[in-house]
């Protein structure tokens, strides 16, 4: 019989990929979207455009507790993956209010529904790197101390505790993957590897003179969305719910990203790129570096695209899209 997942979050970049790889596994997949992606299908459902048909996307709010009991009780999910949040840090400092009250909240009411209305679901919460922040050893593994530097690191170890308390307190299938820096063409435009690859593509094109970016020296464990989801999709299939630190183990600065994605079109991005320090985050997390090693182990996962390629693919796709779309 097939499994039945619902998937939070399902228009971002993390909810494409995994959509995909579960209707290759036969899954019925249920996405939860907001009202407003349903009315203008063309600019906030792009990243499904390709199988809107083959999944089925309901209108609910993580911000209400009574919607998502009511999608929940519907469904009946076999598995439950919640990746919707207000994922941009920078932004969480502008406003740390919504940031906390949405990715705290939303976590909360699904926990919640899951304990009262479907005890058997299984639970994935995505966990981030960002919940490191000020890092207390190198690399970071799953026994690495917090130490959150914005409110969305803050949401997220707020999300992780409490879904490891759902676990243990109510014995729930609960587990949470602190997953680095995952990239991809499907990328946000707000986040800097997506800034950097459309910018370079756009800059190749004649359609732009430079770039600003903050702190360039600012170093991250990147791997690719696609090979991330499937972690995902693992921890789940485990006989116990345990946490997993997702990552590649290598680690390049915002600056090398640059270098090799303008590279990558035969332009030097030091004639391009230009430092505004306002962008800069108030507290800044200078270093993430992750050891997977127990995902290694214990769920046979490893990232088969690493940064080059990851590099490459990104700026290869803005290429193909600046050219079609012409912004």
């Amino acid at each position: 019989m097939n499994k039945t997942a619902l998937i939070t979050g399902i228009t971002g970049q993390d909810g494409s990929y995994l959509s995909e790889l579960l209707l290759k596994k036969r899954y019925k997949v249920h996405g939860i979207v907001r009202r407003v992606a349903l009315e203008d299908k063309t600019h906030r459902l792009w990243r499904l455009r390709h199988i809107t048909k083959k999944i089925k996307l309901h209108a609910a709010s993580l911000e209400s507790y009574a919607s998502l009991v009511k999608i929940i009780q519907k469904v009946k999910p076999d598995e439950i993956y919640h990746l919707g949040a207000q994922s941009y840090v920078s932004y969480s400092f502008e406003d740390e209010f919504s940031t906390i009250n949405t990715n705290v909240n939303g976590t909360h009411f699904i926990l919640s529904a899951i304990k009262d209305f479907s005890p058997r679901s299984k639970f994935y919460f995505a966990g981030s790197s960002e919940m490191f922040g000020k890092v207390h050893q190198v690399p970071q593994n799953e026994n690495t101390a917090f130490h959150p530097r914005s409110a969305y690191g803050i949401s997220k170890v707020t999300g992780y505790e409490l879904t490891r308390n759902y676990r243990e307190a109510y014995n729930l299938f609960c587990c949470s993957g602190i997953l680095f820096n995952h990239e991809s063409p499907r990328r946000g435009f707000e986040f800097v590897t997506r800034k950097i690859s459309h910018a370079a593509a756009r800059i190749k094109l004649g359609l732009q003179k430079d770039l600003e970016l903050g702190n360039i020296e600012a170093k991250r464990d990147w791997g690719h969305a696609e090979d991330y989801v499937k972690a995902m999709w693992l921890m789940l299939q485990q006989r116990t719910p345990e946490d997993f630190v997702i990552a590649t183990g290598k680690q390049h600065s915002v600056k090398e990203f640059a270098k090799l994605a303008f590279s990558l079109l035969g332009l030097d991005y030091k004639k391009y790129i230009k430092i505004n320090k306002a962008l800069n985050r108030p507290s800044e997390v200078h270093s993430l570096l992750g050891n997977c090693s127990k995902a290694r182990r214990k769920l046979k996962w490893k990232p088969k695209i690493l940064f080059k390629q990851l590099v490459k693919n990104m700026v290869e796709e803005d290429l193909k899209f600046v050219k079609k779309e012409g912004y």
